[in-house]
């Protein structure tokens, strides 16, 4: 038995959808652990002399370039934005603002919001996870641009919950 990309794609959705910690799976010609924590989801696949390239293999990111951003930020909050909540990214991706070219945009500056409401798309390993809000409110501003790479734990936007 051998695991096709596809295989393993669907794989990780439902790892991470179910909320399992860590899953390991052992066949005499190949063995895949997939491992969450409400962060990104790295796969890592050995497959003896088969084919190298189909085993997906994504090394950690660095997480010191979310910490700059944040440090950045805090000079600029001393009043006025500390009534504010951030929202941030669960995960490292890439940010985008609507389901795809030439659609509406999930949320703009000024636009009220509520929890569940989905906010923008962060896709991670092809995968296109909606992010949702956890605070009602309205949006103060937008922090990313769309189609640019985010980090986890990078704030996204800055929602005013009176």
């Amino acid at each position: 038995m051998s695991m096709d990309i596809k295989q393993v794609q669907d794989l990780i959705k439902f790892v991470s959808k179910s909320g399992v910690n860590e899953v390991s799976i052992e066949e005499k010609d190949f063995k895949i652990t997939i491992k969450t924590n409400q962060e990104p989801t790295y796969v890592t696949a050995t497959v003896p002399q088969a084919a190298p390239a189909a085993a997906p293999s994504v090394a950690p990111v660095a997480e010191s370039a979310s910490v700059a951003p944040q440090a950045a930020a805090k000079p600029a909050a001393a009043d006025d934005s500390s009534k504010y909540i951030t929202i941030k990214s669960p995960m490292i991706g890439t940010f985008y603002r609507s389901a795809g070219p030439g659609k509406p945009t999930f949320a703009n500056v000024g636009d009220e919001i509520t929890s569940g409401k989905v906010l923008c798309i962060v896709e991670a390993m092809k995968l296109f996870n909606e992010i949702e809000s956890e605070v009602s409110g309205k949006i103060v501003k937008v922090l990313v641009e769309d189609a640019q790479p985010v980090e986890y734990d990078q704030p996204l936007f800055l929602v005013d919950p009176s």
